[in-house]
Order: structure tokens, then sequence, then C-alpha cells
């Protein structure tokens, strides 16, 4: 039993103000399983519970932070202690300050299952297993399960500040993932399928196990396709990977460190007219959904861009003081041992109209690309330059073909955003901070043999 619970480890902190300085409180606890099946059995299982608070102290333009993984009350006093020194000691900073409420109320979500919490551990390694039976019986072909995983957490925030706010969030979330192997001795293949969820009963283990096996099958007999200019069909698990390195350099934190290429380019266009991509953590949908952002203001839905216009960034308290603009409730931090930053949480492309086997029959020479390797480390986020390793499927005459393997795609940010011809209707949200939609993107250059 902890000594105190969330709110009143926000009071206690609040309580420890002195004159004029600002103090902000964020405390959090989560409770975490991750259970991995290897041949029926268990291989890995971990149930934690990990709580604590997060303390900042604003004075005279300086910021301290400091934070302790308990709610006991000294080691929370100690913690406002240690961030009043830290403060005393940082450097100046004309922006620095607390969020401030701004009169928008935060919406409603319906983010948390109480019946997670009840789900027996027994229920959730029966699942684990499941899928690992699943993924074996979906194909003749499939010759191995690397892995068979699931995961849940159910996290609670509280953030309380000097400066008026007090705001709560609470969410959960699971998952199941499968990674197949299928072939034989001569060759391998690899595949992964998932399903997420806020409960256990959202969980499709079939689906996942399909898609695991498909994902591996298919690419089996793969060669290297010569070098040339394509036009390529991005699944929604790449997609999703591409648009979240996009909504990086969309961060105001970003423009401000001059590491954007869209830095002073608002109101410009930067993509092609069928291109909307919106930042909306309050749809449910999305993983990274929340009322509140990490400053305690109201999540809101930003535009980024409109039609293929630049209409913004996302920002923190800080960064809209900086930048001479009011936040957009997109303050994210990684718990309460950091502080925060500007980022997107959920950000998708409008969809389109038609699904990927119609967007696949107008592609008369391309390539679906299934799976991308070394993405995040390819991006130079300033220039735009891309170079990623690929895998994935000749489309040939509207039509599925041969296996492609061991092939490189090399353009930029600018000019893949600008060359995208059709937005696919398949939305599908993923537990990262973009969702994914099969995407069309002509002329592209992809190097083989």
């Amino acid at each position: 039993m902890t000594a105190l619970d969330l709110p009143d480890v926000a009071d206690l902190v609040l309580e420890g103000a002195e004159g004029d300085e600002q103090v902000e409180a964020y405390v959090a606890r989560s409770r975490d399983a991750q259970i991995r099946a290897y041949e029926g059995e268990v291989e890995q299982l971990s149930v934690a519970e990990s709580l604590g608070v997060g303390v900042r102290v604003v004075r005279d333009g300086r910021q301290g932070f400091a934070y302790c993984g308990t709610f006991d009350a000294e080691a929370v006093r100690d913690a406002l202690a240690e961030a009043r020194d830290n403060a005393a000691f940082a450097e100046p900073d004309e922006w620095a300050g607390l969020a401030v409420d701004d009169g928008v109320e935060p919406p409603e979500v319906d983010l948390w299952r109480d019946d997670l919490l009840d789900v027996p551990t027994e229920r959730k390694v029966a699942m684990a297993v499941e899928l690992e039976n699943a993924i074996r019986a979906a194909d003749g072909r499939i010759v191995g399960v690397e892995s068979a995983d699931y995961a849940d957490t159910a996290t609670e925030v509280v953030i309380a500040t000097t400066t008026g706010l007090r705001r709560a969030s609470r969410y959960t979330g699971c998952e199941i993932v499968g990674f197949s192997l299928a072939g034989d001795d001569d060759e391998t293949q690899t595949g992964f399928g998932f399903s997420v969820g806020r409960t256990v009963d959202d969980l499709d283990i079939d689906r996942a196990a399909r898609d695991a096996a498909d994902r591996a099958t298919r690419m089996l007999g793969a060669v290297k396709p010569p070098s040339g200019r394509l036009t390529v069909v991005l699944d929604p698990w790449v997609s999703a990977q591409l648009l979240g390195i996009v909504a990086g350099t969309l961060s105001a934190d970003e423009v401000v460190r001059g590491r954007s290429l869209f830095a002073d380019r608002v109101d410009e266009t930067v993509a092609a007219p069928i291109v909307t991509l919106v930042e909306d953590p309050t749809d449910g949908r999305a993983w990274g959904a929340s009322p509140v952002d990490d400053e305690g203001l109201a999540s809101r839905r930003v535009p980024l861009i409109e039609a293929g216009t630049l209409r913004g960034f996302v920002h923190s308290s800080w960064t809209a003081r900086r930048m001479g603009t009011a936040s957009t409730g997109s303050a994210v931090r990684d718990g309460f041992k950091s502080t925060p930053g500007a980022s997107c949480r959920a950000v998708a492309l409008a969809p389109g109209e038609l699904g990927p086997e119609e967007l696949i029959g107008g592609v008369d020479h391309g390539v679906l690309v299934q799976e991308v390797s070394g993405l995040h480390s390819g991006v130079n986020p300033v220039s735009g330059d891309l170079s990623t390793g690929a895998q994935g499927l000749r489309i040939r005459g509207g039509g599925l073909a041969e296996p492609l393997r061991e092939f490189t795609i090399a353009s930029t940010l600018q000019k893949l955003l600008q060359d995208v011809t059709a937005v696919g209707s398949d939305l599908t949200w993923l537990t990262m901070s973009a969702a994914g939609v099969s995407l069309v993107i002509r002329d592209v250059a992809i190097s083989g043999q």
C-alpha cells in the first residue's frame, strides 16, 4: 500500500510552494504486463507497477526539475526541495513557465476499461499461447514462430499546478504481436501480425495469426528487383512509420532547434492536394489519445497539412511563448521522470475512398512495400533526404506478382509528399504516434540489382 494516492501527492507538492514560484506536480501510476510464449510454454513474464511524481519549479525565469519513484510523503517533499535547488542553478530562460488554463475544456474521450484490470494472468498467458498455435496452423509453409507476445498497460495521471490547472487522465491498452517463420532449409522468410485494443475482448487472435503467416509466406522466393523508378504503394504499417517521421518534423521544438525541414514554410504548399494531415488526440481510436496533454491543457484537434498546405506546428507552452503563439495542447513527456516537450501523439491522414485492392488495381508497374528497415536512421530531418531498405511484392498490370527483397528506396520527404497520388480508405490504428493507411506515391527511385 502506498502512503498517498495520486490527488494527495499533487496536493502535497503544491502545498510546499514558496513565494511567487510556480510549481507543477506530474503524478503517475501504471500497471503493465508483458508475456512471451514459445513452443507452448511461457518464455518471459513480467507484471509490474510503476509510480512516481515529477516536480517542476520555476522562479525568476529559471526552471528546476526532480522526481521520485514513490508516493511516500517525505520523498515527495524531498523531490520538491531538489527541484527548487536545481532551479537556483539553472540558466535563465525568458520563456520559462508553467502552462496556464486557456479556457479550453478537455473532451470526453473513452479510454479506460475496468475489466482489463480484472483479467487474470493465466488468461493473458493463454492468449499468447493461442496466438502461437494459430500462427503455426495458419499455413503449411509455416515452419516456426519466432515469438508470440501479449502486453497491456493501465496508466493514470494527475497534473496540478500553482497556475490553476488540475487535470486527470487515464487509459488502458493491450496488444498481441506474433512473428512467424516460413520456408524450408533452403529459404526462410519472416512475417508479423498484430491486434490492438483497449481491453482483451478487442483483440483478434485469428486475424493477427493470418497476417503473420501471409506476410511471411508471400515473400518466399523473393528476388532483388532491377533498379528503376516505379510507383510504390506503402501498406499501413510502412506509411505509419513514414508519417511518424513527418510528424516529428512538425514539432515546434524541432523548429526552434533548427531541425525541421518545414521551418518558415507555414501557408506554403508542401504536399499533394489530396494530403490532409491532422493531429487529433481527441480521437479515442488513437493509441496516443488523451483528454489532456502532459502539462494539463485540454487536448484538441490540430490541422498540420490541409489539402497540401502547411498550416502550422504542434506547441507546448514553452514553444508557444518562444514563437509568439498559443499552445496546441501538445506537450508530451516520457513519464514522470522527464519534463515536457512539444510532440504529436495521434497523427492521421484523411482517408480516401478506395481500399488497398482497388489502389493496387490502378497501378500498372509498381511495388507494394510491406516492410522497411532503418527508416528512422535513414532520414535527415533538416534536408529531408531519405534512404531505407525495403521488401514487398511486384505490382504488374494491377495485380500482385513476385516477391521482392533487398532493395533500397531513395528520395526526400518533400518529394514523397508532393508525389502522393492516392490515399486509401484503410485507416489502421497502431501502437505508435501515427495511424497507417495505404498510400500510393508515383515516380520513386528504387535500387536493386
